[in-house]
């Protein structure tokens, strides 16, 4: 496929007066933000930032830490390569790979006013693909088949080109046999794998597990026109973003889904405690929220105790938004509602549920 030139920083269109590139010193990699951690850019709620964030794919250890050699590998000449990958690989960044996650955040910013009990509202207004293609992984028997696959030693990385489709749309492929002609081809929808805010404390969380933070929750709705709720633990909250996706299905089964690098722009809104109180109940993890649906979310070791967890969730949910008998949430979520596996291969699994708003709209609500 032609590639077109690649978003690199500080180039093509920037959608918002705040705009934070994905410099070295605008990122952590393989850890999250904590209480500790300086923030790299002060908002207003309300405010919207244009943001880059980096995939991983391309630039950790296991490929060489070289993206440019990397993808050169794969047939992508130097101009199509993003700089700001290249300069974090380069630049020395001490990160353990034993003890590390493997994944790139941008930020933390700061959002003036924000304050434990309230909820820190983000929305993806914009998620822009930055370069023409992704790599889907599987390593560290980490999938949902460890001991399995991989079919060989070591990380299997597998190149993933994003072509134009009949119909005008973009689409990702792969080929049905290693080298071969014939591909499969299948919807991109773009979103960002981890959101989340800064946890109280001096010890940055590991970039894998999610948690009441945010951070890792691959919820593949949080696409543009959706909003992620989070429960604020820190003054001014301390939001970042990272995980780039241009695809994922439910479960991201072999460990990673099309990992590559967005430029994205969110709006950061503090809401406070009483309006969330009275919008959301007390929430004890992340919600999200689609123009069709609400989204919550369980999440634990135990992908059976993350069902649990996000059908407790849901109840409270409808009892705290519209006021609805527990036991009649109960029946409602079992004849209305969809349970979706967000991922599976993050150590603490997820799962999220779909309320569709719709069905307590209306003159009958």
């Amino acid at each position: 496929m032609p590639f077109t030139a690649p978003l690199q920083p500080g180039q093509g269109f920037i959608q918002s007066a705040h705009y934070l590139p994905a410099t070295v010193e605008n990122v952590l990699w393989g850890r999250l933000p904590c209480a500790a951690d300086a923030a790299v850019l002060t908002v207003d709620s309300g405010d919207e930032v244009t943001i880059d964030t980096l995939s991983h794919e391309g630039v950790l250890e296991d490929q060489g830490r070289d993206p440019a050699a990397y993808f050169a590998g794969h047939g992508v000449s130097r101009e199509n390569v993003l700089d700001d990958a290249v300069a974090l690989a380069a630049s020395g960044y001490q990160r353990d790979p034993t003890v590390d996650g493997p994944h790139v955040v941008t930020g933390p910013i700061l959002i003036r006013g924000a304050k434990p009990g309230d909820l820190l509202k983000m929305t993806v207004l914009e998620a822009t693909p930055r370069v023409p293609y992704g790599v889907i992984s599987n390593r560290h028997g980490r999938g949902a088949l460890p001991g399995e696959f991989p079919l060989v030693e070591g990380a299997v990385s597998i190149f993933a080109a994003v072509d134009d489709d009949p119909d005008g749309s973009q689409v990702g492929t792969l080929p049905l046999v290693a080298g071969g002609e014939h591909s499969v081809r299948f919807p991109l929808r773009p979103f960002l794998g981890i959101m989340g805010v800064a946890v109280a404390g001096s010890t940055r969380p590991h970039s894998v597990p999610p948690g009441p933070h945010g951070g890792n929750i691959d919820i593949n709705l949080l696409t543009e026109g959706s909003s992620l709720y989070l429960p604020v633990q820190v003054d001014g909250a301390l939001a970042y973003v990272g995980d780039p996706h241009f695809a994922q299905g439910d479960g991201e089964v072999a460990l990673t889904a099309m990992e590559a690098s967005l430029r994205v722009t969110v709006r950061f809104e503090v809401v406070p405690q009483s309006e969330a109180l009275e919008a959301f109940g007390a929430l004890v993890g992340p919600l999200a929220e689609t123009q069709e649906f609400l989204v919550p979310t369980g999440m634990d070791e135990d992908l059976d105790e993350a069902v649990r967890k996000c059908v407790r969730a849901a109840i409270s949910l409808l009892h705290a938004r519209y006021g609805m008998d527990e036991d009649l949430a109960y029946a409602y979520l079992s004849a209305a509602s969809d349970f979706n596996i967000s991922q599976v291969v993050d150590l603490v699994t997820g799962v999220h549920a779909r309320v569709r708003v719709s069905d307590f709209e209306g003159p009958h609500a």
